[in-house]
């Protein structure tokens, strides 16, 4: 879907994105997720999004540029781009949610090795 060249009535877009937002709080799980990512977005826009939070992620566990480039097919301008969006709240938070889970996931595993 293309953007129109008109202006939204910037009441009703707040309005619209007030909606959206609403939406993404109310997700309660990952099927959930999975579900509206897939249904709202084209298979494109659901790789950009995915790629940029993981430029983000390896750039945060400092892997190189090219490392970067190599494995998720983008280019040098793209990851640059993504390093200047990486000082936003937003994407503090998601890369503290990201740490949060793997951090999670980490001792999850621990725990059931000693239950064993």
């Amino acid at each position: 879907m293309r953007i129109s060249q008109k202006a939204i009535n910037p009441a009703l877009k707040k309005q619209v994105d007030k909606m959206l937002i609403q939406l993404i709080c109310d997700i309660k799980n990952f099927n959930e997720a999975e579900s509206f990512l897939r249904d709202f977005f084209n298979s494109s826009e659901v790789e950009v999004f995915s790629k940029r939070l993981a430029i983000a992620y390896w750039l945060k566990k400092k892997r190189s540029y090219k490392n970067i480039r190599d494995n998720l097919k983008v280019s040098s301008a793209t990851i640059s781009t993504v390093s200047e969006m990486m000082k936003s709240k937003g994407f503090e938070l998601a890369l503290k949610k990201v740490e949060a889970e793997e951090w999670a996931n980490v001792w999850a595993e621990k725990i059931k090795r000693v239950i064993k």
